[in-house]
């Protein structure tokens, strides 16, 4: 049986999937920058999403990569969390 790791080295060697996966990179960052943030809080994604003023749904969607959140998505986010939203381009 091949792990998610070894079917991701091997479908690498593919330039397309390769450009592809890195395209989709800065999504997975954010989300798994909201993820870690929100559980360093202490918060639930109910809790995080009320604080927000956003749907608990809406919330499982980003951190689930179903949708991708606007700029205004995550201001709302980091101010639930207490936090700034800070963006660079490096």
């Amino acid at each position: 049986m091949t792990t998610l790791d070894e079917y991701v080295e091997k479908r690498m060697k593919d330039p397309a999937f390769a450009q592809a996966y890195a395209d989709l990179e800065p999504e997975h960052e954010a989300q798994r920058l909201i993820i870690e943030a929100r559980i360093k809080e202490g918060l639930s994604q109910k809790e995080l999403a009320e604080k927000a003023g956003l749907t608990s749904s809406s919330l499982s969607r980003i951190e689930h990569g179903k949708t991708s959140p606007t700029i205004s998505m995550l201001q709302r986010l980091a101010r639930g969390m207490g936090k700034t939203l800070k963006i660079e381009f490096v």
